[in-house]
């Protein structure tokens, strides 16, 4: 048998304002192809369909024409809802769905398998929804942590799949112990640490199929995150996008592979300053690229994006870095004022340093406050 093991779709997402659903149809039409190619036979999909709990039309039709088309090479689908999903809307219309496409958000469920037969007998796929420990309380009394509750449902797979007998797999959504993050991108779904679980969690499945982290990573040969499809933060552009294809024998788990998917559009990070950024031929192959822009001019440039981006049409984001940094002075401002004197020129100097990370005015601008300084006291004598 041959599962395809994808995640974090993000429908609806927008990166950076905007909207990323041509690119993410194109990518999931690429993953339909792989599919077919590799007659694949069962494809599952780790939670975060949805990038929000109300998703727009436009994103629950993205998710039909992906499933329909996925059920039309002839893979069976099995879908999970993640944190960012309301599994309510994500299910409410699973009864509906044609044959082969099953989506499993009801946690009091989780210990009643899809199975799937090939020619060596029924494989066994449990899906488990995110699981919010508050509103799973009620099934599982004393569950306090995330991690309680995927040891609790880890537990009811194990136990299902001992009496049935024969291989089978789990699909959940959360983060496990010993896995990278991308900083400031996966919505916490931690509490001080209690909530992340354990890998041990994990034991007994022959394949372990886990959403909520942006970049493929292996726990361990059988327990994997697949990534989301496409780079949804800077912060990830360097990490491939694709999903893992997992190939099943008789005996359990045979082998697993990585598909890369096609990236619509680069992600780079650009650094120079703000004249090098705008000229320098060496950015020119990034000018169709996605750019997050670092500029080290030590003052701080006049309408950055703007200008970057008549270079840089996708240009997204701009920080100011430079790339000599003053001293750090504790003192107040009251108190730089006080240590400058009472000479008005002064005064505006150590304005401008503090506001200019140290640099003060230049001999030009020294030039121009002093020549305004003196039409304002000669106006004054006037009087």
């Amino acid at each position: 048998m041959r599962i395809l093991h994808t995640s974090d779709w993000h429908i609806g997402r927008t990166f950076h304002g905007s909207s990323t659903l041509t690119a993410l149809r194109g990518v999931l039409d690429a993953l339909v192809a792989e599919v077919r190619t590799r007659a694949v036979d069962v494809v599952l999909v780790a939670g975060d369909v949805f990038d929000s709990a109300t998703p727009a039309a436009d994103c629950y039709t993205l998710l039909t024409d992906t499933l329909a088309a996925l059920r039309d090479t002839g893979a069976r689908v099995v879908v999970t809802s993640g944190n960012h999903d309301s599994a309510a809307r994500l299910g409410f219309q699973a009864k509906l769905l044609r044959n082969g496409i099953h989506v499993l958000t009801d946690p009091a469920a989780i210990a009643t398998p899809i199975t799937i037969a090939d020619e060596h007998g029924p494989v066994h796929f449990y899906g488990i929804p995110y699981l919010e420990p508050v509103l799973v309380r009620r099934l599982w009394p004393g569950v306090r942590t995330q991690a309680q509750a995927l040891t609790r449902a880890m537990d009811l797979v194990r136990t299902d799949a001992a009496v049935r007998g024969g291989r089978f797999v789990a699909a959940a959504h959360c983060f496990a112990a010993g896995v990278e993050a991308t900083p400031h991108l996966e919505r916490d779904i931690q509490q001080g640490g209690l909530d992340v679980v354990p890998r041990a969690a994990f034991d007994g499945p022959d394949y372990v199929a886990l959403g909520h982290i942006h970049g493929r990573s292996v726990l361990s040969e059988r327990v994997r995150y697949a990534g989301a499809p496409l780079h949804y933060s800077f912060g990830e552009r360097d990490k491939p996008r694709g999903a893992w294809l997992v190939e099943m024998d008789a005996e359990g788990l045979a082998e697993v592979q990585w598909i890369d998917l096609p990236v619509p559009r680069r992600l780079v990070q650009l650094t120079g300053s703000l004249d090098e950024l705008l000229t320098d031929p060496r950015f020119i192959p990034d000018e169709d690229a996605w750019v997050s822009a670092r500029y080290t001019d030590t003052v701080a440039q006049s309408d950055p994006m703007r200008r970057l981006q008549q270079r840089f049409v996708h240009c997204a984001e701009v920080r100011h870095t430079p790339a000599v940094r003053a001293a750090a002075d504790t003192r107040t401002f009251t108190a730089r004022v006080e240590a400058a004197g009472a000479d008005d020129a002064r005064l505006i100097d150590a304005f401008l340093a503090h506001v200019r990370n140290g640099q003060g005015a230049s001999d030009d601008e020294s030039d121009l406050v002093r020549e305004v300084i003196g039409e304002r006291v000669g106006a004054e004598a006037a009087v």
